[in-house]
C-alpha cells in the first residue's frame, strides 16, 4: 500500500502531504481543484514521463514522494534485489522534475524509469475515466481471462518453447542468408582456390627467386670476373699471393733483428690467409656457373607468376596461403550450411507440432477458466445494477494454410505470444437483447461497471496491491454510484482503493475521505488537500448532494448515506 505522498511545486500544488489508510480511500473536490493533479502526481512514482511544464512556476523543481509497503511481493522484492537497491519493509519512490531533466530515486538509490515503471505495474493498478477502454479492445481479453487460469505451467512452457522456435527460425534466415552469400561466390572461391594451389606457393619463395634470377641473369659477368679474381689474387704469376709470401718472408727476416716487427708478421699473415679464402670461394664459384639459358628463362617465368599472382589478390604469399585455407573453410562451410538448415527446418517443424498440442491444452484450460468466469461476472454485474446482463466469453482459433502455423491435430492454426486462441468478450446489458462485443456498449456507465466487475471477480488473484479509480462514475446515477460504492469498499477489504469520485453515493462508503480545494495565497492560487473529520465529512457530502449552499435537507440526506454506508 501507499502510506503517504508528497507532492511540492507540481503545477497548482505548492506543498502537500497526504497519509493514506487501508481500505477504501475517497477523494473530493471542486472541478479543477486539483483532483487529477494529484493523480498525474501519483503516476510519476509508477513510471509515467514527466515534463518541466509540470514545475510550479517561481519553483526551481518539482518533488514528489511516495512511501511504499512492499511486504510479501517476491517480484518486487527481485527487481530492488536485482538492482542493488537496499530497503526493509518499505521503499521511498521520489521523482524530482527540473528544467535540466529529471531524477529518479529509490531509497535515495538513483535509478532509470525502466525501473521504476516496473515496479509501478507491480505496485500500482490505475483506472481513469477512459482506462477502462482496455476492455473494449478485444485483444486484451485474453490477458483479463488468463488472470483466471488455475495454473501458468503450461502457458510458460508454451512461451518457452515459442521463443526457442523463434530463435531457431531467426537462425534458419541468418543461414538461409549466408548460404545464398556463399553460393554466389562458391564458384569464384573455388577458382581461385585452384589458382592458388597450381601455384604451388612458398613463404619466401619470391625473395629467393628474384635472388636467383638476378644471379642468373648475370652469370656470364659472374663467370668472367670470379676467374679473373682468382688468377689475379693466387692462380696466375706474380699474384697478390705470391708478392704477399715474398712481403711476409721479409718481415720475418727484419723481426728477428727487431721484435717490434711479429705484430706485422702476423698481420701480413692473416693477408695472405684471407686472400687464400677470396681465391678458393672464387674458384669454387666459377666452377658452379651454369651458363644454359633454358635455366634463366625457367626462372625468369617462376619469378613473373609470382608476381602476377600477389599483384592479382594485392596480398603477400603469406597472406594468399592464409587466404586459400579461409575460402576453403567457406566451400566447407556451403556444404555445412544445408545440413544445418535441413536439421532446423526439423527442429522447427516438431516445434510447431510442441506448440499445437500446448495451445490446445491452454485452450482447454482457459475454457474451464471462462465457465468460472461466467457466473461471477454476471452476478457483479447484478449487484451493479445490471440485473438482466448476460456475459459471454468467445474462445476461438484462426486456421489458416500456411507453413508459418503450428499444428495441432493434423490441422494449421494462427498463432500468438500465449497459444493460438482469439478471446473476446461479449455482452447483452438488457433483457432480449443480443449477445455483442464489450465495444458496441454506448454508455460510458455500463463500461465503468464492467470493469468493476471484472476487478470484484478477480480481487483474489489480483496480486497488485494498490488500485485507483480517477471518475469512473462518469455517466451512473446515484442509484447505481450506491452499489458500486459498495464493490469498491469490498474491493478495499483485499486491496488498498483510492477512489476520485463526484458521487455523494460513493463518497459515504470511503474508510477515510479527503477533500481538495483551491485557495488563493499571496494573490496565487494553490491547491489544498486535508483529511476529513466524520463532521466535515457531512459537510462534503451535502455539498456533492446540493451544491455549495447547504440546505438542512442536504445534511440530513448525507447523514443517512452515511448511515447506509456504515451499516453495508
Amino acid at each position: 500500500m501507499i502510506k503517504s505522498l508528497l507532492v511540492k511545486d507540481f503545477a497548482l500544488i505548492e506543498n502537500i502531504l497526504v497519509e493514506f489508510t487501508d481500505g477504501l480511500n475517497i477523494i473530493t473536490g471542486e472541478t479543477g481543484a486539483g483532483k487529477s493533479i494529484l493523480v498525474g502526481a501519483l503516476g510519476l512514482l509508477i513510471g509515467e514521463r514527466a515534463s518541466s511544464e509540470v514545475i510550479r512556476k517561481g519553483a526551481t523543481k518539482s518533488i514528489v514522494e511516495g512511501i511504499f509497503l512492499i511486504k510479501q511481493n517476491p517480484k518486487l522484492i527481485g527487481i530492488l534485489s536485482e538492482n542493488e537497491i537496499e530497503f526493509e519493509d518499505e521503499i521511498i519512490i521520489r521523482r524530482e522534475i527540473s528544467q535540466k531533466g529529471n531524477r529518479i530515486f529509490i531509497n535515495d538509490s538513483p535509478v532509470n524509469l525502466q525501473i521504476i515503471k516496473e515496479i509501478g505495474d507491480l505496485l500500482v493498478d490505475m483506472h481513469g475515466q477512459h482506462a477502462h477502454q482496455s476492455l473494449l479492445d478485444n485483444q486484451k481479453h485474453i490477458e483479463f481471462l488468463d488472470q483466471f487460469l488455475d495454473s501458468t505451467d503450461t502457458l510458460v512452457e508454451y512461451k518457452n518453447q515459442l521463443a526457442i522456435m523463434n530463435q531457431k527460425k531467426k537462425d534458419l534466415a541468418n543461414y538461409i542468408k549466408k548460404d545464398k552469400e556463399i553460393r554466389e561466390k562458391i564458384e569464384l572461391y573455388q577458382f581461385q582456390r585452384r589458382e592458388i594451389i597450381n601455384a604451388n606457393l612458398h613463404i619466401g619463395e619470391d625473395v629467393s627467386t628474384e635472388n636467383e634470377l638476378n644471379i642468373l641473369e648475370n652469370s656470364e659477368y659472374l663467370f668472367n670476373t670470379t676467374k679473373a679474381i682468382a688468377e689475379l689474387v693466387y692462380d696466375g704469376e706474380d699474384s697478390i699471393f705470391d708478392k704477399l709470401a715474398w712481403v711476409e718472408k721479409e718481415i720475418e727476416s727484419l723481426a728477428k733483428i727487431d721484435p717490434s716487427f711479429e705484430i706485422q708478421l702476423k698481420e701480413i699473415q692473416s693477408a695472405l690467409n684471407s686472400v687464400e679464402e677470396v681465391a678458393n670461394f672464387s674458384r669454387n664459384y666459377n666452377s658452379k656457373i651454369d651458363l644454359n639459358p633454358n635455366d634463366v628463362e625457367l626462372v625468369r617465368n617462376r619469378f613473373s607468376e609470382i608476381t602476377t599472382i600477389k599483384k592479382k589478390y594485392k596480398m603477400s604469399i603469406e597472406e594468399l596461403l592464409l587466404y586459400k585455407e579461409d575460402i576453403h573453410d567457406q566451400i566447407q562451410n556451403a556444404e555445412n550450411y544445408r545440413k544445418i538448415m535441413d536439421d532446423l527446418i526439423g527442429d522447427i517443424i516438431d516445434l510447431r507440432f510442441t506448440l499445437g498440442d500446448l495451445a490446445f491444452e491452454i485452450s482447454q484450460q482457459r475454457k474451464k477458466a471462462a465457465e468460472k468466469l461466467i457466473p461471477k461476472i454476471q452476478d457483479a454485474l447484478s449487484e451493479l445494477g445490471m440485473p438482466d446482463a448476460k456475459f459471454q466469453i468467445n474462445i476461438t482459433q484462426n486456421e489458416i494454410n500456411s507453413p508459418n502455423t503450428i499444428i495441432y491435430d493434423g490441422d494449421n492454426f494462427d498463432y500468438f505470444e500465449n497459444g493460438f486462441d482469439l478471446v473476446e468478450f461479449l455482452i447483452s446489458t438488457n433483457l432480449g437483447e443480443d449477445l455483442k462485443p464489450l465495444a458496441k456498449i454506448a454508455s460510458g456507465g455500463e463500461i465503468s461497471r464492467v470493469m468493476l466487475a471484472f476487478k470484484s471477480a478477480a480481487a483474489e488473484k489480483d496480486s497488485i496491491p494498490i488500485l485507483i479509480f480517477d471518475e469512473i462514475d462518469t455517466g451512473i446515477s446515484g442509484r447505481i454510484g450506491e452499489k458500486v460504492a459498495k464493490k469498491m469498499k469490498n474491493l478495499g477489504k483485499s486491496h488498498q482503493v483510492l477512489a476520485i469520485t463526484h458521487l455523494p453515493q460513493i463518497a459515504s462508503f470511503g474508510n477515510s475521505h479527503f477533500s481538495i480545494n483551491k485557495e488563493n495565497e499571496n494573490g496565487r492560487v494553490v491547491s489544498k488537500i486535508r483529511k476529513l473529520s466524520e463532521n466535515e465529512r457531512i459537510i462534503e457530502i451535502a455539498k456533492l448532494l446540493g451544491g455549495e449552499k447547504l440546505s438542512d435537507s442536504a445534511i440530513e440526506n448525507a447523514k443517512e448515506l452515511l448511515n447506509i454506508a456504515t451499516k453495508s
